[in-house]
Protein backbone atom coordinates (compact mmCIF):
# COMPACT_ATOMS: atom_id res chain seq x y z
CA UNK A 1 0.00 0.00 0.00
CA UNK A 2 2.91 2.18 0.74
CA UNK A 3 4.83 1.12 -2.35
CA UNK A 4 1.60 2.30 -4.69
CA UNK A 5 1.28 5.75 -2.75
CA UNK A 6 4.61 6.51 -3.51
CA UNK A 7 3.95 6.09 -7.22
CA UNK A 8 1.00 7.83 -6.86
CA UNK A 9 2.70 10.72 -5.81
CA UNK A 10 5.84 10.28 -8.42
CA UNK A 11 3.47 10.60 -10.66
CA UNK A 12 1.78 13.83 -10.07
CA UNK A 13 5.24 15.54 -9.34
CA UNK A 14 6.33 14.36 -12.47
CA UNK A 15 3.30 15.60 -14.11
CA UNK A 16 3.96 18.95 -12.50
CA UNK A 17 7.24 19.27 -13.41
CA UNK A 18 6.27 19.31 -16.82
CA UNK A 19 4.23 22.13 -16.25
CA UNK A 20 5.60 26.14 -17.02
CA UNK A 21 4.58 29.31 -16.74
CA UNK A 22 4.60 31.08 -19.83
CA UNK A 23 5.76 34.55 -20.32
CA UNK A 24 4.30 37.56 -22.12
CA UNK A 25 6.10 39.82 -23.98
CA UNK A 26 4.57 43.28 -23.74
CA UNK A 27 5.22 46.56 -25.83
CA UNK A 28 4.54 50.30 -24.99
CA UNK A 29 3.34 51.99 -26.58
CA UNK A 30 1.29 49.44 -28.00
CA UNK A 31 2.22 49.60 -31.83
CA UNK A 32 3.76 47.44 -34.34
CA UNK A 33 5.62 50.77 -36.24
CA UNK A 34 7.48 53.07 -34.88
CA UNK A 35 9.55 56.11 -35.92
CA UNK A 36 13.23 56.34 -35.79
CA UNK A 37 14.36 58.29 -33.03
CA UNK A 38 10.93 56.96 -30.83
CA UNK A 39 11.05 55.25 -27.41
CA UNK A 40 9.96 52.14 -26.74
CA UNK A 41 9.94 49.71 -23.50
CA UNK A 42 9.54 45.72 -24.13
CA UNK A 43 8.87 43.84 -21.09
CA UNK A 44 9.04 40.27 -20.36
CA UNK A 45 6.28 39.08 -17.78
CA UNK A 46 5.14 36.94 -16.22
CA UNK A 47 2.25 36.07 -13.14
CA UNK A 48 4.48 35.73 -10.10
CA UNK A 49 7.56 36.95 -11.34
CA UNK A 50 10.27 38.20 -14.65
CA UNK A 51 13.03 36.68 -13.43
CA UNK A 52 14.35 33.92 -15.16
CA UNK A 53 13.25 35.00 -18.67
CA UNK A 54 15.93 37.03 -21.35
CA UNK A 55 14.75 38.99 -23.84
CA UNK A 56 16.06 38.23 -27.60
CA UNK A 57 15.70 39.53 -31.11
CA UNK A 58 16.02 38.36 -34.63
CA UNK A 59 16.67 42.03 -36.63
CA UNK A 60 17.66 43.19 -40.17
CA UNK A 61 20.95 43.36 -38.57
CA UNK A 62 21.28 39.97 -36.65
CA UNK A 63 19.78 37.27 -36.00
CA UNK A 64 18.91 35.08 -32.73
CA UNK A 65 20.55 37.78 -30.50
CA UNK A 66 20.31 38.47 -26.62
CA UNK A 67 19.62 41.85 -26.39
CA UNK A 68 22.43 43.82 -24.96
CA UNK A 69 23.14 46.97 -23.30
CA UNK A 70 20.14 49.22 -22.64
CA UNK A 71 17.39 46.14 -23.68
CA UNK A 72 18.29 44.50 -20.31
CA UNK A 73 19.12 40.42 -19.53
CA UNK A 74 18.26 37.53 -17.59
CA UNK A 75 18.28 39.58 -14.39
CA UNK A 76 16.92 42.72 -15.13
CA UNK A 77 13.57 43.09 -16.60
CA UNK A 78 11.06 44.22 -17.70
CA UNK A 79 13.72 45.77 -20.39
CA UNK A 80 13.31 49.28 -22.09
CA UNK A 81 15.54 50.07 -24.94
CA UNK A 82 17.51 53.44 -26.34
CA UNK A 83 15.67 55.52 -29.44
CA UNK A 84 15.18 53.96 -31.89
CA UNK A 85 16.91 52.74 -35.08
CA UNK A 86 15.97 51.28 -38.46
CA UNK A 87 18.10 48.07 -37.34
CA UNK A 88 15.68 47.69 -34.59
CA UNK A 89 12.83 46.57 -36.39
CA UNK A 90 12.38 42.74 -36.17
CA UNK A 91 10.99 39.48 -33.98
CA UNK A 92 11.51 40.11 -30.59
CA UNK A 93 10.40 37.25 -27.87
CA UNK A 94 11.23 36.35 -24.30
CA UNK A 95 12.70 33.36 -23.75
CA UNK A 96 13.53 30.87 -20.57
CA UNK A 97 16.62 28.44 -19.49
CA UNK A 98 14.36 25.95 -19.24
CA UNK A 99 13.39 26.56 -23.27
CA UNK A 100 9.45 27.86 -23.69
CA UNK A 101 9.29 30.86 -25.27
CA UNK A 102 6.94 33.54 -25.25
CA UNK A 103 4.82 35.41 -27.93
CA UNK A 104 6.56 37.06 -30.76
CA UNK A 105 5.98 40.56 -31.87
CA UNK A 106 7.25 41.84 -34.73
CA UNK A 107 8.20 45.26 -34.62
CA UNK A 108 8.87 47.98 -37.51
CA UNK A 109 10.92 51.31 -37.36
CA UNK A 110 10.89 53.23 -40.21
CA UNK A 111 12.49 56.46 -41.09
CA UNK A 112 9.95 57.74 -43.41
CA UNK A 113 7.58 60.45 -42.25
CA UNK A 114 3.92 58.37 -41.58
CA UNK A 115 3.11 54.96 -39.41
CA UNK A 116 0.45 53.29 -39.35
CA UNK A 117 -0.23 52.49 -35.28
CA UNK A 118 -2.22 49.48 -34.88
CA UNK A 119 -2.53 46.29 -32.39
CA UNK A 120 0.86 44.81 -32.02
CA UNK A 121 -0.21 41.32 -30.94
CA UNK A 122 -3.21 39.25 -32.34
CA UNK A 123 -6.88 40.80 -31.10
CA UNK A 124 -9.58 38.84 -30.37
CA UNK A 125 -12.94 38.24 -32.32
CA UNK A 126 -15.58 40.55 -31.56
CA UNK A 127 -13.46 43.31 -30.04
CA UNK A 128 -13.10 47.02 -31.63
CA UNK A 129 -9.42 47.87 -33.51
CA UNK A 130 -8.64 51.73 -34.16
CA UNK A 131 -6.03 52.32 -36.40
CA UNK A 132 -4.38 55.89 -36.32
CA UNK A 133 -2.47 56.92 -39.40
CA UNK A 134 0.35 59.42 -38.23
CA UNK A 135 2.90 62.08 -38.67
CA UNK A 136 6.39 62.40 -37.15
CA UNK A 137 6.17 66.49 -37.81
CA UNK A 138 2.21 67.30 -38.09
CA UNK A 139 -0.58 67.16 -36.21
CA UNK A 140 -2.18 63.00 -36.23
CA UNK A 141 -5.58 64.00 -37.15
CA UNK A 142 -4.55 64.71 -40.95
CA UNK A 143 -7.15 63.01 -43.19
CA UNK A 144 -5.76 59.67 -44.30
CA UNK A 145 -6.60 56.71 -46.40
CA UNK A 146 -6.45 53.32 -45.18
CA UNK A 147 -5.61 50.17 -47.22
CA UNK A 148 -5.93 46.55 -46.50
CA UNK A 149 -4.36 43.83 -48.31
CA UNK A 150 -3.51 46.28 -50.92
CA UNK A 151 -7.11 47.92 -51.97
CA UNK A 152 -8.69 50.68 -50.35
CA UNK A 153 -11.17 50.34 -47.87
CA UNK A 154 -12.11 53.42 -45.91
CA UNK A 155 -10.98 57.70 -46.38
CA UNK A 156 -11.11 59.17 -43.04
CA UNK A 157 -11.06 63.20 -42.29
CA UNK A 158 -9.51 62.81 -39.12
CA UNK A 159 -6.41 60.45 -39.72
CA UNK A 160 -7.74 57.34 -37.80
CA UNK A 161 -10.69 54.11 -38.17
CA UNK A 162 -11.95 51.99 -36.15
CA UNK A 163 -12.98 48.19 -36.74
CA UNK A 164 -15.87 47.42 -35.34
CA UNK A 165 -16.43 43.77 -33.72
CA UNK A 166 -13.39 42.41 -36.22
CA UNK A 167 -14.00 38.78 -37.38
CA UNK A 168 -11.02 36.75 -39.33
CA UNK A 169 -12.29 38.19 -42.75
CA UNK A 170 -10.68 41.34 -41.14
CA UNK A 171 -7.41 39.64 -40.73
CA UNK A 172 -4.80 40.99 -43.19
CA UNK A 173 -1.92 43.81 -44.19
CA UNK A 174 -2.86 47.13 -43.73
CA UNK A 175 -1.30 50.43 -44.32
CA UNK A 176 -2.33 53.62 -44.90
CA UNK A 177 -1.55 57.18 -46.60
CA UNK A 178 -1.56 61.24 -45.86
CA UNK A 179 -1.69 62.89 -48.78
CA UNK A 180 1.54 64.95 -49.47
CA UNK A 181 3.21 63.40 -46.21
CA UNK A 182 3.65 59.82 -48.13
CA UNK A 183 2.32 56.21 -47.29
CA UNK A 184 3.31 54.00 -44.28
CA UNK A 185 4.94 50.71 -44.02
CA UNK A 186 2.30 47.77 -43.54
CA UNK A 187 1.63 45.51 -41.00
CA UNK A 188 -0.37 42.67 -40.74
CA UNK A 189 -3.17 42.46 -38.37
CA UNK A 190 -3.82 38.65 -36.51
CA UNK A 191 -7.75 38.04 -35.58
CA UNK A 192 -8.08 34.93 -33.02
CA UNK A 193 -10.86 33.75 -30.88
CA UNK A 194 -8.15 32.58 -28.54
CA UNK A 195 -5.68 33.74 -27.22
CA UNK A 196 -2.28 32.33 -28.98
CA UNK A 197 1.89 33.12 -29.21
CA UNK A 198 1.70 32.38 -32.85
CA UNK A 199 3.98 35.23 -34.56
CA UNK A 200 1.99 37.23 -36.74
CA UNK A 201 3.28 37.43 -40.70
CA UNK A 202 5.23 40.78 -41.69
CA UNK A 203 5.43 42.46 -44.35
CA UNK A 204 9.25 42.53 -44.81
CA UNK A 205 11.25 39.63 -44.63
CA UNK A 206 11.64 38.46 -41.05
CA UNK A 207 14.76 38.20 -39.65
CA UNK A 208 12.22 35.25 -38.22
CA UNK A 209 11.29 32.22 -37.26
CA UNK A 210 11.31 30.30 -33.75
CA UNK A 211 14.63 29.46 -33.27
CA UNK A 212 15.42 25.63 -33.82
CA UNK A 213 17.37 25.35 -30.42
CA UNK A 214 14.51 26.23 -28.48
CA UNK A 215 12.15 23.25 -30.20
CA UNK A 216 14.91 20.91 -29.77
CA UNK A 217 14.80 21.76 -26.09
CA UNK A 218 11.37 21.83 -25.63
CA UNK A 219 10.84 18.65 -27.97
CA UNK A 220 13.50 16.69 -26.02
CA UNK A 221 11.85 17.95 -22.29
CA UNK A 222 8.57 17.15 -23.64
CA UNK A 223 9.08 13.70 -24.80
CA UNK A 224 10.69 12.73 -21.36
CA UNK A 225 7.88 14.02 -19.42
CA UNK A 226 5.61 11.97 -21.66
CA UNK A 227 7.37 8.30 -21.21
CA UNK A 228 8.39 9.43 -17.46
CA UNK A 229 4.82 9.49 -17.32
CA UNK A 230 3.72 6.43 -19.22
CA UNK A 231 6.10 4.29 -17.20
CA UNK A 232 4.85 5.62 -13.74
CA UNK A 233 1.39 5.16 -15.00
CA UNK A 234 2.12 1.19 -16.04
CA UNK A 235 3.85 0.86 -12.90
CA UNK A 236 0.86 2.44 -10.81
CA UNK A 237 -1.68 -0.14 -12.86
CA UNK A 238 0.71 -3.57 -12.47
CA UNK A 239 0.89 -2.28 -8.92
CA UNK A 240 -2.95 -1.83 -8.22
CA UNK A 241 -3.60 -5.05 -10.18
CA UNK A 242 -1.29 -6.60 -8.13
CA UNK A 243 -2.21 -5.60 -5.08
CA UNK A 244 -6.29 -6.73 -6.27
CA UNK A 245 -5.09 -10.07 -7.13
CA UNK A 246 -3.83 -10.75 -3.59
CA UNK A 247 -6.25 -9.45 -1.67
CA UNK A 248 -8.39 -11.81 -3.96
CA UNK A 249 -6.01 -15.09 -2.97
CA UNK A 250 -5.91 -13.56 0.44
CA UNK A 251 -9.76 -14.21 1.10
Amino acid sequence: MKETSVLCLLFLISLLSCTTNQARLTVSPSSSQFFEGDFVSLSCEEDDSSAGWTLRRNTSKQQRTQCGDGWGNQLVLPVKSNTCTHHDRGVYWCESREGPISNMVNLTVTGGSVILQSPVLPVMEGDDVTLLCKTKTTPSNLPAAFYKDGSLIRKQPTGHMTIQHVSRSDEGLYKCDISGHGESPSSWITVTGEHTTTPPPTSTPPPTSTPPPVLSVLFFVGSVCVVVLLVLLVMLVRRCVHGKVESFHNL
